[in-house]
């Protein structure tokens, strides 16, 4: 047999993101179990019910502080309902997805089922991503649920699309992290209680430690540049701007406040320049952009260290 007649191995052909989900069983086991029943739907009404009252409250509010919502005050209007809807999902989904996960890992062992399921031939990959994937579907779910609840601030003004595609951004980005944080937790701790208080120890600092801190610093940043040194050099005050930057990157609630700080004044959904005391100006991108970049990062970190946690106690 010549080699031109040598038969050509065939590619392995391509699969879509929803083949590559249902490959793994961990995925479909906990999406239909998760979805089975009337819990899911129950989750979701309350979820939807709560944003939509907190919507109407807000609304109600501002109508009777204002007395007219016509003309330019509808437009403050739109961007009140819109900035508490987003307020209030970041603070549901930041505790929200850590309770989904928290017992991913943890409540294997508690029911003793899981040496029968690392018994199999799943990997230790195929476990976490599959509890961490299932979790986190569900919470998007939610998310996307409520965009035409955000939606409902067109009808007043006030609000661009590209707030709406941000803010999903944000709450996606938040939502990853918190689920990443939760199985993280789930597989160094035997118990799910343990699991679950670490878990929201971490999302109380995460979502309320750095306003806290700002509090502080704010007044200690001001005081430094006002009264202590009239004139500091670029590279010290670009260094503090870049520094407050970083710590607002690392906070959900700081970086959806600086995100439409940066709309309202610079109608910019990407970035900045700054203009320094000297008057050189620096770049700043928008809150947003590195504060997606240190959720993927950390989610990543995270998920490896746990994927690490699991081979480790199976080789144990």
């Amino acid at each position: 047999m010549t080699e031109s007649a040598l038969p050509i191995p065939d590619k392995k052909p391509r699969l879509s993101f929803r083949e590559r989900l249902t490959r793994n069983p961990v995925v479909i086991k906990e999406l239909r179990g998760r979805m089975r029943g009337n819990r899911a739907f129950v989750v979701l009404t309350a979820h939807l019910g709560l944003i939509s009252l907190f919507a109407v409250l807000l609304y109600f509010a501002y109508t009777a502080s204002s007395g007219n919502v016509y003309g330019p005050s509808s437009q403050i209007a739109g961007k009140v309902v819109f900035g508490g809807i987003v307020g209030i999902e970041l603070l549901i989904v930041s505790f929200v997805a850590p309770a989904f996960t928290a017992g991913a890992i943890s409540g294997e062992r508690e029911r003793q089922t899981y040496e029968l399921l690392r018994t199999t031939l799943l990997p230790a990959r195929s476990l976490v991503l599959g509890k961490l994937v299932s979790a986190l579907s569900f919470v998007v779910l939610l998310l996307f649920a409520a965009i035409p609840l955000k939606s409902l601030a067109f009808l007043l003004g006030g609000v661009a699309p590209e707030e709406v595609a941000i803010s999903l951004v944000i709450l996606v980005a938040t939502t990853m992290v918190s689920g990443a944080v939760g199985i993280f937790f789930s597989a160094i701790m035997r118990r799910t209680l343990g699991a679950s208080v670490l878990t929201y120890v971490f999302a109380l600092v995460f979502v309320l430690g750095l306003p806290l801190l700002m509090i502080v610093l704010i007044p200690a940043y001001q005081y430094f540049f006002y009264s202590y040194s009239s004139s500091p050099g670029p590279v010290l005050e670009a260094a503090l701007i870049y520094g407050f930057g970083l710590l607002v990157a690392v906070n959900p609630l700081a970086t959806a406040v600086f995100t439409e700080v940066f709309l309202i004044e610079d109608h910019s959904a990407f970035g900045r320049a700054y203009a320094l005391s000297n008057g050189s100006a620096i770049p700043l991108p928008s809150p947003w952009i590195p504060y997606t970049l240190f959720c993927l990062f950390l989610s990543l970190v995270l998920v490896l260290v746990t994927i690490q946690i699991v081979k480790r106690k199976e080789t144990s």
